[in-house]
C-alpha cells in the first residue's frame, strides 16, 4: 500500500479517497483472478480468503474515518452513512458464510458471486456518488490526515469478518486491535494467506 505522504496520479498529496480507491482496485483484481481461469480448490480458498481480509481491513478503515466524516461534514451524512453500514454488515454476513464453505460447492460460489456484485454496487456508489462529494465539502488537510491513519489501521485491523462486532466507534475502536491480534494468530496456525 502506497505511504500517505505519496503524490496522488493528479499530483497532490494522498488523501482518505485516494486510499479508499486503491483499495477498490486491489480488491476488484482480486475479484478478476477468482473469475479467470479455473483455479483449484485450493487456489480459490486461498483468493477468497484474500479477498476476505482486505474486505475486512477495508470496511474497518471506512467505519472509523470514512463515514464519522460523511456524518460531519454532508448535509445528509448519517443517512449515508447509515446506508453504507447496511451494505457493510450485509457483506460481512456473506464473508463469514464463505468462510464456513467448500470451495467446490455451488453454496461457495453463489455466496461469493453475491458478495463480488454486492461490493461492485457499493464501490460505484462510493466512487461516483460519495468521494466527490466529500472531497468537495472536507478539509483537504483533514483528509490526507486521515489517509495517514487509514493507513495506520488497517495494519492493526482483524482479518476475518465478525458481523456481530459493533461498527461504529467507540466500542469499535476498542474491540478492532484485539480482534486483529486474534485473527492473525489464527491465520499464523492455520497457515492462512492473507
Amino acid at each position: 500500500m502506497s505511504d500517505p505522504a505519496v503524490s496522488s496520479p493528479q499530483g497532490r498529496a494522498e488523501d482518505l479517497v485516494d486510499v479508499l480507491i486503491h483499495d477498490h482496485r486491489m480488491i476488484e483484481e482480486l475479484f478478476g483472478e477468482l473469475e479467470t481461469g479455473d483455479p483449484g480448490a485450493d487456489e480459490r480458498r486461498r483468493l477468497a480468503n484474500e479477498v476476505v481480509a482486505e474486505l475486512v481491513r477495508h470496511t474497518v478503515a471506512e467505519e472509523r474515518y470514512l463515514y464519522p466524516t460523511v456524518r460531519k461534514v454532508l448535509p445528509e451524512g448519517d443517512r449515508v452513512a447509515d446506508h453504507e453500514i447496511h451494505d457493510h454488515n450485509e457483506a460481512e454476513r456473506d464473508m463469514k458464510s464463505i468462510e464456513g464453505l467448500d470451495p467446490t460447492t455451488p453454496d461457495f460460489e453463489f455466496t461469493l458471486t453475491k458478495l463480488m456484485g454486492e461490493m461492485r454496487q457499493h464501490i460505484l456508489e462510493e466512487e461516483v456518488e460519495l468521494f466527490p462529494r466529500l472531497r468537495a465539502a472536507a478539509d483537504p488537510a483533514e483528509l490526507r490526515e486521515l489517509a495517514r491513519k487509514t493507513q495506520q489501521v488497517k495494519r492493526l485491523a482483524p482479518t476475518r469478518p465478525h458481523p456481530s462486532a459493533p461498527s461504529r466507534p467507540p466500542a469499535s475502536t476498542l474491540l478492532e486491535p484485539a480482534l486483529g491480534l486474534v485473527d492473525r494468530i489464527r491465520d499464523a496456525l492455520s497457515r492462512r494467506a492473507t
